[in-house]
């Protein structure tokens, strides 16, 4: 399978959110060879990251035998560390990389989940959680058959008063049952002293996990943190590469590892990372795992599955897989199993 071409766009994303990840968006990436098949990736970082793809990258892998995933991973990040050790790059490589295993999957005929877990069984359906914003949303997400729900806390600003935050954790609790998983997501808008006032005060409702309290980048605030919180801490949305991983591992700074994997270095990046979190005994729950590419490691790699649910861009694939009934499972076609819409 030598690679012929690469290329990269931007799909429409109507109704995505209106911050920097529609600012920037998220990109497909198709890496075609000479052997007719064509792979299907999607990555992030908008036109940066196409430009990137499109120059620096293509010229990198054009000729390339596209089988050598793991050696061109290594390739990719070593021909842009000057400049891409974290972020748009990054979020290019993901894109490039997951197109890389999809071609992986449809040379073998294989999806990727028994290439990566050759025992895996496709037919086990994955338990999913939606993201909720209050107590009435929790009930229409129990209604679908959710596992679990995600409360998203974001717009009690920086500076949340506990006591009202208590009152909706309850309502929420309350409405979930004392069986249902309840977790929180302060889209990193606090600091130590403001998580450590919410956890104390929610504590009592069984909370799983309290997701990205304080901005990824602030890990000396995550060492104080984890040290007096009597919640768990969820992170990593937003970290890159293993090396990122590997210092929220061995500082043991979060519980629940959330790489995102058409952000964080694709497929392979999100292998090690399993690898290391089981090794030191943390639980992995990939951001977005219902998406197809994610999915797929959930399936073949997770003890404990929990899939978030899907955003409203990847309507640019045809034949992901969907939720039905609060569960979803990896379909058994070769790679990921999609294509372009």
């Amino acid at each position: 399978m030598k690679i012929k071409n690469v290329r990269a766009h931007q799909p429409p994303t109507p109704g995505s959110p209106a911050d920097w990840r529609t600012q920037l968006g998220q990109i497909i990436v198709e890496i075609e060879t000479d052997g007719d098949f064509k792979g299907i990736g999607v990555g992030g970082g908008g036109a940066a990251s196409i430009h990137v793809v499109e120059t620096v990258l293509r010229d990198l892998l054009v000729g390339r035998n596209a089988s050598n995933v793991e050696q061109i991973h290594r390739e990719m990040c070593g021909h842009t560390v000057f400049y891409g050790r974290s972020g748009l790059v990054v979020m290019a490589i993901s894109g490039v990389d997951l197109a890389l295993w999809d071609l992986r999957g449809k040379a073998a005929g294989q999806p990727i989940a028994r290439l990566l877990n050759p025992n895996v069984d496709l037919s086990r359906t994955i338990p999913t959680y939606a993201t909720v914003w209050d107590d009435m949303a929790t009930q229409k997400a129990i209604d679908d058959g959710h596992a679990a729900v995600k409360l998203h806390v974001e717009r009690f600003g920086a500076r949340p008063d506990p006591e009202l935050l208590r009152e909706l954790v309850s309502r929420v609790r309350q409405t979930l049952g004392d069986d249902g998983i309840l977790m929180i997501d302060a889209f990193a808008r606090w600091d130590v002293d403001s998580t450590l006032r919410v956890a104390d005060a929610v504590a009592e409702f069984n909370v799983a996990w309290l997701e990205e309290p304080i901005p990824p980048n602030r890990y000396d605030d995550y060492a104080k943190l984890v040290e007096r919180c009597p919640v768990a801490i969820a992170g990593g949305e937003h970290e890159y590469f293993v090396a990122g991983f590997e210092r929220l591992i061995d500082d043991r700074l979060h519980a629940v590892l959330q790489p995102d994997i058409n952000w964080c270095g694709g497929m392979t990046t999100l292998v090690e990372v399993y690898r290391l979190a089981k090794q030191a005994g943390l639980r992995v729950c990939p951001h977005r795992g219902c998406e197809p590419f994610a999915l797929h490691a959930i399936a073949a790699l997770d003890n404990e599955p929990l899939a978030e649910s899907p955003r409203i861009w990847f309507n640019c694939l045809n034949r992901a897989p969907i939720i039905d009934g609060g569960v979803i499972q990896v379909e058994d076609r070769p790679g990921f199993g999609v294509d372009v819409a």
